[in-house]
């Protein structure tokens, strides 16, 4: 079955067209036969006899895209112009741009803005470092660090390829948190040069959100990074899938009726991502996991753990799996209440949703082919969510790594700690209301205007309830 025209395959074609009574309904018919759907139409210049049309469609794919297009090559007397893949001219020149926040009109704007005036804020600063924090962009600011090596579904594209991936990261810290975001993307892979790069950068930031570097690696790099610098270093693969993993579970399960230290939980997935879900997880009650990989449930007895080949293996079998259950995943998701999947896609079939408990919980948050089709889940579970956003219940990071911020950096917080996690969780969790959750429902959209501020309060209090830092207060 094709994938279904969506807006990240939207292509606007510049057109003449006859200025006859049917032209245009003919174009749309023939672009709908080819399974586009035309989102816009406008009518850009017109004469006696012709008019130029800018259309806009969604499609499945470029490819699908150029075929459209020669179809409507067909319609008589239409004459095809310029095709603009919309994706592309967002990009364009990159998404992100710096200003001054000052007037800089006169000699006067200039010595204060610079020199000799700036001397002044310069030691000032060496003499206290704290007052970086209220005089230099210190503040508000946070580095979005990644060596290309995991970047969306896409793997190892190397740094200048996950550059606009970084942009966009940027741009949301903007936009949802108002936060200063700069996208860092280093050409290397080598644990301790990327330490050393981040250490040395750091001064200029009050956060580091690591983005897109590949397992195991990325475990190394955070827990360094986390012990030897005094800002806040947050992995937003890891942790901000885990928090929005943990909020979406906690209303899924309010939706079934069931206790999260009770029900028994089957994850596939022991990457980076399912390895924070997990500990989120445990520490926040949970008690029958048992997780699965490529080569089926890690267990104490598995030859990996045995070795100590993968330690990251091994702590998921001491602290999951009580039973020490072994085999496929097929076999260990039986009975299971949740199944919650960060891992490859359709590696769950119907019969195993089906083979659930009754009122089954299914994340099938592998992006963007989830480990199973959603519309599938749904025969047998009662709610169903997945990492896209065309179809409900998304499990989106953006929910959380501004507001995460947000609070860390307004708290002068120099760590993130697995309650300040739970925290964070829990208050996204309680944007829902009982009056508005349902089984499609488990999630606030992403656009949801009290999302960052509840975010960011809960964690400004987690913060407080563990640390003060000077300055933490100041305006």
């Amino acid at each position: 079955m094709p994938a279904a025209p969506s807006i990240a395959n939207s292509v606007t074609v510049r057109l003449v067209l006859p200025a006859r009574p049917t032209a245009v309904s003919e174009m749309m018919s023939l672009i709908e036969r080819a399974g586009g759907v035309v989102t816009g139409l406008d009518v850009t210049g017109s004469a006696q006899a012709r008019m130029r049309v800018d259309l806009t469609m969604l499609t499945r794919d470029p490819e699908h895209a150029e075929a459209i297009v020669e179809t409507m090559r067909t319609v008589e007397g239409a004459e095809i112009g310029k095709v603009s893949d919309r994706t592309f001219l967002m990009h364009l020149g990159g998404k992100l741009s710096v200003e001054s926040k000052v007037p800089i009109r006169t000699r006067d704007d200039l010595s204060l803005v610079y020199t000799p005036g700036v001397a002044r804020v310069c030691t000032a600063i060496a003499d206290n470092p704290e007052d970086a924090r209220r005089l230099t962009i210190k503040r508000n600011t946070v580095a979005v660090v990644t060596d290309g090596t995991a970047v969306l579904g896409l793997g190892d594209i190397g740094p200048l390829a996950a550059l606009p991936v970084m942009e966009g990261k940027a741009a949301l810290f903007k936009r949802f948190a108002d936060i200063d975001a700069f996208p860092l993307c280093l050409d290397t892979t080598d644990v301790e040069e990327i330490i050393r790069t981040v250490k040395a950068i750091a001064p200029g930031f009050a956060g580091i959100n690591l983005e897109d570097i590949s397992a195991p690696r990325c475990f190394e790099v955070e827990a360094r990074l986390r012990e030897e610098l005094d800002i806040p270093v947050f992995h937003d693969d890891q942790h901000g899938t885990a928090i929005v993993a943990l909020a979406a579970l906690r209303n899924a399960l309010r939706v079934v009726g069931k206790r999260l230290e009770e029900v028994r939980l089957v994850m596939s997935g022991a990457g980076a991502a399912g390895t924070a879900i997990l500990k989120l997880l445990l520490h926040a009650g949970a008690r029958h996991v048992v997780v699965a990989d490529i080569d089926g449930v890690v267990h104490r007895g598995r030859a990996d753990v045995l070795s100590g080949e993968h330690p990251n293996h091994a702590w998921i079998a001491e602290h999951t799996n009580p039973d020490n259950v072994s085999g496929t995943l097929s076999r260990a998701v039986r009975g299971a209440d949740v199944f919650l999947g960060v891992s490859a896609p359709n590696i769950l079939t119907e019969e195993d949703v089906a083979s659930m408990a009754p009122g089954a919980v299914v994340f099938a948050m592998a992006n963007p082919v989830p480990e199973i089709d959603p519309e599938i889940a749904a025969r047998h579970a009662e709610v169903v969510a997945t990492g896209r956003s065309d179809f409900a219940n998304q499990i989106n990071n953006v929910l959380v790594f501004p507001g995460v911020f947000r609070g860390l950096i307004d708290a002068a917080s120099r760590h993130v700690t697995m309650d300040v996690l739970l925290a964070a969780a829990d208050a996204l969790a309680d944007v829902v209301t009982d009056e508005e959750r349902n089984a499609t429902y488990i999630v606030p959209s992403v656009f949801h205007p009290d999302v960052t501020t509840v975010v960011a309060d809960a964690v400004r209090r987690a913060v407080a309830g563990t640390e003060h830092h000077p300055g933490a207060d100041d305006a």
